[in-house]
Parts: C-alpha cells; structure tokens; sequence
C-alpha cells in the first residue's frame, strides 16, 4: 500500500535519493537490528519462492512419472 502510494506520488519514477531517503527513513522507523531481521527474512521468502518455482518446473517439465534423485540429508 505505501509503495503504491509512493509510486503514484512520484509518477512512477523512483530514483537513487528517493530510495535513500525510504531506506532512511526506515532506519529511523525500525532500527538496524529490526532492518537486518526484515532483510535476512526478505531474503529468505525470496530463496523459498524461487526454489518453489524451480520444483514447479521440473514437475511440469513431464518428469513426474520418475521420482526425484535428490540427497535428503540437509543439514
């Protein structure tokens, strides 16, 4: 909602010094340890999410009839 509303307040240009000052202002808003935690937990919605669209493939690439040979043993 507040990046839409930042994207049509700017008419949809977002430049390096808006950015700066979002980032700022964050800071500012939610400190450098909650910042780090949103980052690293970005970061990981965004591992899970591609690594979902990467089995999504391989399932409808017509390889479902042959289960997958991957190590189960992650530690």
């Amino acid at each position: 909602m507040l990046g839409t509303y930042l994207y049509q307040f700017l008419g949809g240009k977002i430049g390096v010094m808006e950015l700066l000052i979002i980032l700022v202002i964050a800071l500012i808003f939610f400190g450098p340890s909650k910042l780090g935690d949103l980052g690293k937990g970005l970061g990981d919605a965004i591992k899970n999410f591609k690594g979902a669209m990467k089995e999504g493939e391989q399932g409808s690439s017509g390889q479902t009839s042959q289960p997958s040979q991957q190590p189960t043993d992650k530690k």
